[in-house]
């Protein structure tokens, strides 16, 4: 069972990829023909969307007691779980050939 901090740096670590991965997005976005553009936009607004919540319940799992944080455990992995699917839509726009 891992304990807070190392939860809470295993989500820290998954949020740095996807940033990563999304600002080569918000470039490609840049760089997108007019049409392409809104559709981009708009999947990158999702996961913005997305990434708040996550980051949300992290900051809450971080400042709870020790009693709780394995209870907020559950709203975390979903929000989490949104976030991989919004990410995972994201990349089936960016990377089509």
């Amino acid at each position: 069972m891992m304990n807070r901090e190392e939860y809470v740096q295993k989500l820290k670590t998954q949020l740095d990829e996807w940033n990563a991965e999304a600002k080569k997005w918000e470039q490609k976005a840049k760089d997108a023909q007019a049409g392409m553009k809104a559709e981009y936009e708009k999947q990158l607004a999702q996961l913005n969307a997305q990434r708040e919540q996550a980051l949300y319940q992290m900051k809450l799992l971080q400042n709870a007691s020790q009693d709780a944080w394995q209870d907020m455990m559950k709203g975390a992995d979903q929000a989490w779980k949104s976030m991989h699917e919004a990410f995972e839509r994201a990349r089936s726009h960016f990377e089509k050939k």
